[in-house]
């Protein structure tokens, strides 16, 4: 097979030191994302109404194109099925010739199309152009073409080859499973963070049922999943109450010939060296029915641990007898569904994260064992703890670090104050056993998408709409999936999480700092934090996208010549805080910008940018107009611009976009930093590909405009008016044309609503489509609960946000037949005192996230609500709330304890 490698490889000759450098790295598995961004760019070569392809030849190339790139990512989708039985290292080898060619085929054909786009855009002397159409030969690059072809298919033979014929793997490393090795402590009286949990589960374990029960434990890589079922399986009262006990660990290269063979030597050892004599197809069959046999008169306990896969796991516990004498099924995993698995007799138990106290509580017992800790190291140690973010894995593995460093206060202080620290690195280094099997077995259309959000800072929440933009205008989507499956897919893996506050993603450290690593190394994204990081020019130089997480390096000369250098740059994302001094950008060799995520500030609008004619995504701040030439940019699929500074308007005092922008039909998201969109010139088809449109105001929802853009799904409005403003509005008048919305966000800016007298609502409620999910009501609308039937009988609505008096009145009563699709809703600023349910039944019947916040008069919650509730938030609101939501929380674990499941109250008060 390495024959084949490099047969494959002189396609391309690459940079021998450049070769000679990644080759002593391990690649990652990144082929698929690369190769979805070179389909995007051919894609776009065929189908956009912008571009001609010139001869009847050069169209036949560009087809057998596209069609070989499309077979090449389905050879790669092969992985998602074999992925068990491949040898990884070989796998990782072919992926990464194929990262190759494709990097080198994107640099010949995108430079090639630029320079034809420049020079046929430099001949356009009009100032305010019509509907652009350029025309592209590809004759002149047909060689490079036919060869990228004939190497791709080469490349597509010797992986399918690997799949189907896996290299025997030699000298390959055991990926152990080191979080076996987390000891959070020892009888469950003093086992930190999971006492409760551990008792409930031996009480599962230990119970008189006599039905089969299955046990599931889920949650991220580290959290202690495996140590909870090793102390579970080892506990004496358990091990009394079983005649046959099992644990075997599955791992994510399950053959379940292997794992019967485990199980059959733990049961009945004798039966093993007779049954291996056994050959071929019968071998398996015969270790089914012997297993099988050999539980079938005992009380058994079986741990599972570390599964990975849904369907093996269900033929695997299918193949336990079921009898009903109290056996037991108990299984670990890092994958939600898989945790599921099962639907009869089945409890399931996610790990939750430490708390700060119980992380100190750890990182004090491993670090000191029994002794005590001194008064002047415990500050320092509680920040320590705190920065491993809750789990035991990084508590235990930067405790062994701190347990061979001198205890002194300025060492401890050091390591507290820096998240950054190399005590955190290295502990991240030493966990990467546990955690990078999460990603080398995701399924491939998700490897980029988890590795892009390393991009941003640490710690740092990416909202969904962000994310799923940048996503796709790097070529990272398959249009197989919803764009939804992408983020629920890793949520459901524990490797990226969700802060329901910020409503954004964001990664663990721990993983944060696994994906920069793997990033940097296959050229996916490159970190610069400091000017080290830029110099010297060569560690950029033949990266693909640059993640600048401090703005000032822009202004520094020698880093501003290094990112120059970057020919090869795709993307530009200044990730950091928002810097509020305008410095500049280095884009004079980087026409082949796909990308660019600009935080930083604009006095005069980057004229330069308008000859990025490849953009597909463009995010800036800056508070004038926009130049009519903006519709230069027809590549463009995202346009943000948000506003420095804020601009207080009254009336009349409108910003209006350039009437151009109805020619970008490319446009799927339009942030217009609170421009209007103004009405479409006579005969103008719109945009029918716009899906978000954000910060307009209501002189933007007339039935002319929304009538332009049909498809639109997400609508922001904000509504500026003077302090003492009375007129009525009607900005929802219109909105029930747009068929396709989904969420509608509408704010109030400015205004003061008067508690003492009642008036009229400021923009009145109309029908609202049916197809709407979410929709946020921020500002002193003043709506009576009354009108609330008209937003509480959508079909689809899920979340609902009210804030800052969108609704006043002392009472609001909901009946059994509102919100039956409701699963978030958030209460901030209301004089409401009574909130009560009309109704025998629960009311909000699938509600899972209950947000109130500041309500002062609000002196009680409904104790009838649904049965999916997860989490309860209550902040700054009367105590008599607080006593309220507590027996919510006792009812509601009291009624759902045998599903394994308890209620989450956060209460956070600063009265």
């Amino acid at each position: 097979m390495d024959e084949t490698i490099q047969r494959v490889s002189t396609f391309f000759p690459l940079r021998e030191r450049e070769r000679e450098r990644e080759r002593e790295r391990e690649h990652s598995k990144m082929a698929y994302g690369a190769v979805c961004c070179l389909e995007m760019t051919i894609e776009r070569l065929l189908n956009s109404c912008h571009i001609s392809i010139v001869q009847n030849s050069s169209r036949q190339i560009t087809n057998l194109l596209y069609e070989e790139i499309l077979s090449l990512k389905e050879t790669l989708e092969k992985f998602n099925t074999r992925m068990n039985t491949v040898n990884m290292k070989m796998v990782k080898k072919l992926e990464a010739e194929i990262i190759d060619a494709v990097y080198q085929f994107e640099d010949v054909i995108e430079p090639h199309l630029s320079n034809q786009f420049h020079s046929q855009s430099e001949e356009e002397t009009d100032d305010h152009p019509p509907l652009m159409l350029f025309s592209v030969d590809l004759q002149e690059i047909k060689q490079d073409i036919d060869s990228f072809i004939e190497t791709v298919d080469k490349m597509k033979k010797a992986y399918m080859h690997e799949l189907c014929n896996p290299s025997p793997e030699e000298n390959e490393e055991e990926e152990d499973e080191v979080e076996s090795r987390i000891d959070i402590g020892g009888d469950e009286s003093n086992m930190v963070g999971l006492s409760d949990l551990f008792t409930e589960i031996k009480d599962r374990l230990n119970s008189s049922q006599s039905e089969a029960m299955i046990l599931s434990l889920y949650g991220m890589a580290g959290v202690g999943k495996t140590t909870l079922a090793k102390k579970l399986y080892q506990h004496p009262l358990i091990a009394s109450r079983y005649t046959t006990r099992v644990f075997v660990t599955i791992g994510p290269k399950y053959q379940l010939a292997d794992v019967l063979v485990d199980i059959l030597t733990q049961v009945n050892a004798d039966a093993v060296d007779e049954i291996m004599l056994t050959k071929g197809d019968e071998l398996l069959v015969e270790l089914k029915r012997m297993v099988h046999e050999s539980l079938m008169d005992s009380r058994y306990l079986i741990v599972l641990d570390d599964v990975w896969y849904r369907k093996p796991c269900i033929e695997l516990v299918n193949l336990f007898p079921y009898h009903n004498n109290g056996s037991r099924i108990l299984l670990t995993t890092r994958i939600q569904q898989v945790a599921h698995c099962a639907t009869n007799h089945l409890s399931t138990f996610r790990i939750p994260f430490l708390d700060k106290k119980e992380s100190w509580d750890l990182l004090r017992h491993k670090v000191f064992d029994e002794m005590s800790c001194s008064r002047e190291l415990e500050k320092a140690g509680k920040k320590i703890a705190e920065n491993c973010e809750g789990l035991p894995l990084t508590i235990v593995t930067v405790a062994s670090i701190l347990s061979k460093a001198d205890k002194t206060l300025e060492y401890w202080n050091k390591v507290a104050d820096e998240k950054q620290n190399s005590v955190y690195k290295d502990a991240y280094d030493q966990m990467s056993k546990v955690l990078y099997p999460s990603y080398h077995y995701m399924e491939q259309h998700l490897k980029a998408c988890f590795l892009y959000i390393g991009a941003f800072p640490q710690n740092c929440a990416v909202h969904t709409y962000q994310l799923i933009d940048l996503w796709g205008a790097e070529g990272f989507l398959n249009t197989k999936f919803s764009t939804r499956s992408y983020l629920f897919g890793l949520c459901t893996k524990y490797v990226i999480m969700y802060n329901i506050e910020t409503r954004g993603y964001y990664l663990h450290s721990s993983f944060w700092y696994l994906c920069n690593k793997e990033a940097s190394k296959n050229k996916l994204f490159y970190a610069l934090t400091c000017l080290a990081d830029a110099l010297p020019e060569e560690g950029i130089k033949y990266q693909r996208r640059l993640s600048i997480r401090n703005s000032i390096l822009l202004a520094i000369e020698d880093a501003h010549n290094s990112m120059a250098s970057a020919s090869t740059v795709r993307s530009i994302l200044c990730t950091g805080y928002y810097h509020q001094y305008p410095v500049p950008l280095c884009l004079e060799h980087l026409w082949l910008l796909r990308v660019l995520e600009a935080r930083i500030r604009f006095y005069e609008f980057p004229m330069e940018v308008l000859k990025l004619v490849q953009l597909r995504y463009l995010s800036l701040a800056y508070d004038g107009n926009l130049p009519t030439s903006i519709s230069k940019l027809w590549n463009l699929q995202h346009l943000i611009v948000e506003q420095h500074l804020r601009i207080v308007k009254f009336g009349g005092n409108l910003s209006y976009l350039p009437i151009e922008i109805w020619n970008m039909k490319e446009l799927k998201s339009l942030h217009t930093g609170r421009r209007d969109l103004p009405h479409p010139c006579e005969g103008s088809v719109g945009l029918p590909n716009l899906l978000t449109l954000l910060g307009v105001s209501p002189q933007s929802c007339t039935k002319v405009v929304l009538e332009k853009i049909p498809n639109l799904k997400r609508l922001s409005i904000i509504i500026e008016l003077a302090y003492d403003a009375t007129e009525s509005l009607n900005c929802f008048d219109h909105i029930s044309h747009l068929h396709e919305l989904e969420e509608l966000v509408c704010k109030i800016e400015n205004h003061v609503l008067k508690t003492d007298v009642v008036i009229a609502p400021l923009a009145p409620l109309s029908d609202f489509p049916s197809s709407l999910t979410t929709l946020t009501l921020k500002g002193s609308f003043g709506y009576p609960w009354e009108e609330m039937r008209k937003i509480s009988s959508l079909p689809n609505l899920n979340s609902l946000t009210l804030q800052c008096y969108a609704f006043r009145g002392p009472k609001w009563e909901v009946r059994d037949d509102e919100f039956q699709s409701l699963v978030f809703l958030e209460i901030e600023d209301t004089d409401l005192v009574q909130w009560k349910f009309v109704t025998t039944n629960p009311c909000l019947p699938v509600v899972s996230f209950l947000q109130i916040k500041h309500c002062y008069k609000l002196k009680e919650i409904p104790l009838t609500f649904g049965t999916s509730f997860q989490t309860v938030g209550i902040v700054d609101c009367n105590p008599m709330i607080v006593n309220c939501a507590n027996k919510l929380k006792e009812e509601w674990d009291r009624t759902h304890v045998s599903r394994g499941r308890s209620l989450i109250l956060n209460v956070c008060s600063s009265l």
